[in-house]
């Protein structure tokens, strides 16, 4: 048996901030009580006194690159940076090389996870104008949901026929992630800057390119379709003030039918940031305005947007530098995306409760993750304890990305993850990443 104290703790969990102890006996959360004294001498005790205590950060959108593109980054490396940043568990999405557009390909993937993931692990299955027979083999209480790309994709990953849409909403009861830009206005754009310029177009065109019209064209003919078919839609990263009115506040998350999903770089970041970022801030949608940013955070607060996640997308440094219509869209963000959201608090955009719910309950709510996401009795135990003031700047050496690099390099952190605990098991502790393997597959309630 292994057996975790941890004492005098502000423990953050369903809207309240309450001081106590939380026993943890071996993967378990056994008892949370106002003083509970050592069961034995074998109990490892952590003083979390000054400290927060928050469930494991459920990022439901991650590349982790594996397989095929493991040069960029891996399962191992990008879950060992997610412990480093209080992510216990990750939702990987299809696009690797081979696709997860195969029962067999989502069998293999799950293989590798088994082998090599250090935080807690499920994966999107994907979808493709010809592969429904595929997504109606998916067992739904196995995988976190399914995607499809409604713009730009790698490979056949782009459904842009209706009828087949249509077909995949009608057919599956599994929670549909959708990435909505719309694919024509983009190409249209895309040649009005490359007649100009060529390759080279200069980065702060790319929110014009990949514009507003193209996000809410798409998101709102995807909302339509949910709407007409019945289908269970959850829109991954909106970017646009415009888009965030599609999406409603009038029922509890577990009865909407249409949910939505906000990421760390279209909170933190606008269009004034591409002259000293550049390509290190392209993303699929593009970040856009301050206006657009702004308004994100409104329906953030107000719960039109429902979870914070990463979208974590890690390319390297000399794939970056490249010229705009080679330079790869994406970045990394595990190990900065609970610290960054930590200093909106700081900075009082947004409550530590607020960041619990949207980062930890609503994921294991939206996707019906089993016994993860809250700090309860009998729940797995996935904690992080947070230092709200013990400041640390991101560097190169304290990078743990495959890539070696990071949007934030250079940015001062109020907030510091001091310890992780995954199952049950410290795996991350001033700032070391232990050797053992504490991830498990997530199960769903389903």
């Amino acid at each position: 048996m292994s057996a975790i104290l941890i004492k005098n703790a502000k423990i953050v969990n369903e809207g309240r901030i309450f001081e106590g102890d939380i026993y943890i006996e071996n993967d378990i959360i056994k008892e949370i009580g106002a003083s509970i004294s050592l069961k034995s001498s074998n109990v490892e005790v952590i003083d979390a006194d000054g400290k927060y205590v928050l469930p494991g950060v459920i990022d439901d959108q991650v590349h982790f690159r594996e397989p095929g593109l493991t040069h960029k980054a891996d399962i191992e490396s990008e879950s060992k940076a997610a412990l480093a940043g209080g992510i216990t568990s990750f939702i990987e999405m299809p696009n690797t090389n081979p696709q997860t557009t195969t029962v067999e390909k989502l069998d293999e993937k799950f293989a590798i996870a088994d082998a090599k993931a250090f935080a807690n692990y499920s994966f999107m299955f994907g979808g493709t104008n010809d592969n429904l027979d595929e997504i109606l083999k998916v067992d739904k209480k196995t995988v976190a949901g399914l995607k499809l790309f409604l713009g730009s994709s790698t490979g056949n990953m782009l459904v842009d026929n209706p009828e087949v849409l249509e077909k995949i909403f009608s057919s599956t009861d599994m929670v549909i992630s959708v990435h909505c830009e719309d694919e024509a206005t983009i190409r249209k754009n895309t040649k009005i800057y490359t007649d100009k310029y060529g390759d080279d177009v200069p980065i702060k065109y790319h929110p014009l390119i990949r514009s507003e019209e193209a996000c809410y064209i798409s998101s709102s003919k995807a909302i339509e379709l949910a709407k007409k078919t019945g289908a269970r839609l959850h829109v991954f990263h909106l970017s646009t003030g415009k888009e965030t009115h599609l999406f409603s506040n009038k029922l509890p998350l577990k009865d909407k039918k249409i949910t939505a999903e906000v990421c760390i770089h279209h909170l933190w970041f606008s269009d004034a940031d591409y002259d000293k970022k550049g390509t290190r801030i392209k993303w699929n949608p593009a970040v856009k305005t301050s206006q657009d940013r702004d308004a994100l955070w409104k329906a953030l607060l107000d719960d039109r947007i429902d979870v914070i996640a990463t979208d974590h997308a890690p390319h390297t440094n000399e794939e970056k530098n490249n010229p705009y219509t080679k330079a790869p869209s994406g970045g990394p963000l595990v190990q900065h995306a609970l610290v960054a959201m930590l200093e909106a608090h700081h900075s009082g955009k947004i409550s530590i409760e607020k960041i619990v719910q949207k980062m930890c309950h609503n994921p294991a709510i939206l996707f019906q993750i089993e016994k993860r996401g809250y700090i309860k009795e009998g729940y797995f135990a996935d904690l992080v304890i947070v230092d709200l003031n013990n400041p640390w700047t991101v560097k190169k050496d304290n990078i743990l990305y495959k890539c070696g690099w990071s949007p934030f390099e250079g940015t001062t952190f109020k907030s510091r993850v001091m310890q992780t605990i995954l199952n049950g098991q410290l795996v991350y502790n001033q700032s070391k990443v232990s050797a053992k393997k504490a991830g498990k597959r997530l199960t769903f309630n389903r």
